[in-house]
């Protein structure tokens, strides 16, 4: 079940727009102000965000800036707003789309439902050929191939979506939570710390020195981050 982060301080709207969603079969995360919704999504994980511009702490502008610094997650924006200015602002921040107060609750859905089509991230690789350190590590998207050193390397299927996803978020470093969740699902039955085992096998593949990584950085205390910007 996918899920959907609602941002919008009208309880109304809200409430509406839940319904809707529900019934089309999403689960949905409530937040009332910008603040709220930046503190649950790390912890939500939604595939969506529809976000408020009008919020009553931070503006929905600035919501959207930062989500941008972590995440490509979809967000569609909905404001009373209706200037052009305003739209093509919206879209040069990082949105995907945009919807204006009043609006149809199925139209949204509708719209929820395209993005999500648009943006899914298991068809939308960042490039058809990934290369870093002049082609030390490569990474074909479409044949699911990876490279060192320009010799294939036989990556397991989790360990394969344990780099993509970090690939995908080159700057943010990951929980081992997060990455059970974005890089295996949420029915993957292990432990958190079997990622720590899918890391060590993947680092002996792909690393020059897997004592020493360069790829595959551990942030102490946190987790596991990209280091091949």
């Amino acid at each position: 079940m996918r899920r959907i982060l609602v941002v919008d301080d009208e309880p109304k709207i809200v409430e509406v727009v839940k319904s809707y969603l529900e019934n089309s079969g999403y689960q949905v995360g409530e937040a009332a102000g910008g603040q709220q919704a930046l503190d649950l999504f790390g912890r939500f994980h939604p595939s969506l965000v529809i976000l408020d511009l009008m919020l009553p702490d931070i503006p929905g502008e600035e919501v959207c800036r930062r989500l941008r610094r972590i995440s490509r997650v979809p967000i569609i924006m909905l404001t009373a707003k209706v200037d052009e200015a305003d739209f093509l602002n919206g879209l040069q921040i990082g949105a995907d789309d945009y919807v204006t107060k009043p609006f149809s609750p199925r139209q949204l859905v509708a719209r929820v439902e395209a993005v999500l089509r648009r943006t899914d991230p298991d068809s939308l690789p960042l490039a058809n050929l990934l290369s870093f350190r002049d082609g030390d590590l490569e990474i074909d998207s479409l044949t699911r191939v990876v490279r060192k050193n320009g010799a294939a390397v036989n990556l397991t299927p989790n360990e394969y979506k344990i780099l993509l996803t970090l690939v995908k978020y080159p700057r943010k470093t990951f929980t081992r939570e997060e990455l059970v969740f974005m890089a295996l699902g949420e029915d993957y039955d292990g432990f958190d710390r079997t990622i720590d085992t899918h890391i060590k096998n993947l680092r002996q593949k792909i690393e020059s020195d897997p004592k020493n990584p360069g790829y595959v950085i551990t942030v102490h205390g946190v987790g596991y981050r990209f280091g091949g910007e």
